[in-house]
């Protein structure tokens, strides 16, 4: 892997070969850095995973727009991973007249529209007819606002992990412990999804620490990069830097820590074995 600096064009497109671009590394409550939103870029093919509150934000920075962005995942309902999607979702409609396209789960689909976005773009327009009159039916839906495309569900062992193609990328999806704090495993927490690229790029979304996952996904694929969730304090429901430096030497020198905080620099992990800390603004290019 090596990496690229930012040019003053944010590119959508390349040769064909894998890039990754933070449009910010920062945790929910950052005010200098931006939140850790990743722009996955493979040939013709562009993938935004997670679009927080200030994405759309970052993408001007970079001299871009979130009127950009063609496809979308989205690792779970925090408004640091889903805080810009609304915005997609009307730039979209009213000024490109067209729909995104969105990686997603048809149970995900459903609680993503429900509990986060129905209240803010399902009542901008009616379908009104004498037979809908007077039901929900009469205003937009998620269908009205995204094209979803529905992964493949390849496997329920060790834990639920999806596949999709998107073009020459492909994308796995796998379930994470993030939430409640009180979860004891992946298996009662709360949707949130981890994603693998190409099978050699473990991006873990948020997570508490969980090595069965990093030993499962490390021992299964050719791993070479791990860009890992991390908060510097115990507690709550991330995984916590004391946690994630008891694991093997061989797992921390691939692992850029990632979802930190404004105040949080490279001396906090010195001779800790990581990589470093993820940086916005860098492109990390896989030959």
């Amino acid at each position: 892997m090596r990496t690229d600096v930012f040019d003053g064009t944010l590119r959508l497109t390349n040769d064909g070969k894998l890039e990754l671009f933070f449009l910010g590394t920062g945790s929910a409550f950052v005010k200098k850095n931006y939140q850790n939103n990743l722009l996955v870029i493979k040939g013709d093919t562009s993938l935004l995973i997670d679009c927080g509150t200030r994405c759309p934000e970052a993408f001007v920075k970079y001299n871009s727009s979130v009127a950009n962005v063609k496809t979308l995942l989205i690792t779970h309902s925090h408004a640091d991973h889903i805080g810009g999607v609304e915005e997609i979702a009307l730039t979209h409609r009213y000024m490109l007249r067209n729909r995104a396209d969105i990686v997603i789960t048809d149970i995900y689909k459903k609680k993503l529209w429900n509990e986060s976005l129905k209240g803010g773009l399902a009542y901008g327009e009616r379908h009104e007819t004498p037979y809908n009159k007077h039901t929900e039916d009469k205003f937009l839906t998620f269908d009205d606002y995204f094209n979803q495309i529905t992964p493949t569900l390849l496997s329920i062992n060790p834990r639920p992990i999806f596949q999709v193609q998107l073009g020459t990328l492909d994308v796995k999806m796998f379930a994470t412990m993030h939430q409640p704090e009180q979860a004891e495993s992946w298996k009662d927490s709360a949707w949130s999804t981890g994603v693998l690229l190409d099978d050699r790029v473990l991006f873990t979304g948020d997570t508490r620490f969980d090595p069965d996952l990093l030993n499962w996904i490390t021992g299964t694929f050719e791993i070479e990069t791990i860009f890992h969730d991390c908060q510097p304090f115990p507690g709550g429901v991330h995984a916590n830097l004391a946690q994630l430096e008891t694991l093997s030497p061989d797992i921390k020198k691939k692992m850029y820590i990632c979802h930190y905080g404004d105040n949080f620099t490279n001396d906090k992990i010195d001779g800790m074995g990581f990589a470093g800390l993820a940086q916005p603004g860098i492109y990390y290019c896989y030959d």
